[in-house]
């Protein structure tokens, strides 16, 4: 009875300290969305070879933009990484290591790691755009590549939206 104890015990520990150190719902976001979409262009011959992984990984990481682009060079996937923890995630994901477990060994050697988060994109058909911030509305005409010349007021980038908006939301016959 005592044995039984001790092992419940240890199990219990064992939750506690996964719960405490595993990734939370949505954290490493953009660590797990690289790592799954990278894993998906390794052919079988690929999977099982860390170097190759590694080769792979640095091309793969000539298309990635924005936040993904960020992770390759914090792992160090880039030529100008600062850092090259770049065999923390080829190893395990050569021994076919679930990718949240790999993220959360790159989050204990870099932190910013997880850190990254993806761009939330706004769906200019139903949103009130009176209702986001001015940065927000920047960004939607950045995005554009758009400039809104002499705007000083909320209302005005508003205006500038609204004048573009039939120009670059074109609805599908």
């Amino acid at each position: 009875m005592a044995k039984l104890a001790f092992i419940l015990k240890c199990i219990s520990l064992i939750f506690f300290i996964d719960s405490v150190y595993g990734l939370k719902e949505g954290e490493c976001e953009v660590c797990v969305g690289v790592l799954n979409k990278f894993a998906k262009t390794l052919d079988s011959s690929e999977k099982s070879s860390a170097p190759k992984i590694e080769a792979k990984f640095k091309e793969f990481c000539l298309g990635v933009r924005k936040a993904e682009e960020r992770f390759c060079y914090y792992i160090g996937g880039l030529e100008e990484s600062a850092t090259k923890i770049v065999t923390e995630m080829s190893k395990p994901m050569s021994w076919g290591l679930p990718i949240e477990k790999i993220c959360e060994k790159l989050k204990k050697k870099d932190e910013q790691v997880c850190d990254l988060r993806y761009e939330k994109t706004i769906d200019l058909k139903t949103v009130d755009l009176k209702k986001l911030k001015v940065r927000e509305l920047k960004k939607i005409l950045s995005d554009w590549d758009e400039r809104c010349e002499g705007c000083l007021e909320k209302t005005d980038f508003i205006k500038r939206i609204e004048e573009l908006k039939p120009k670059y939301s074109r609805e599908e016959l």
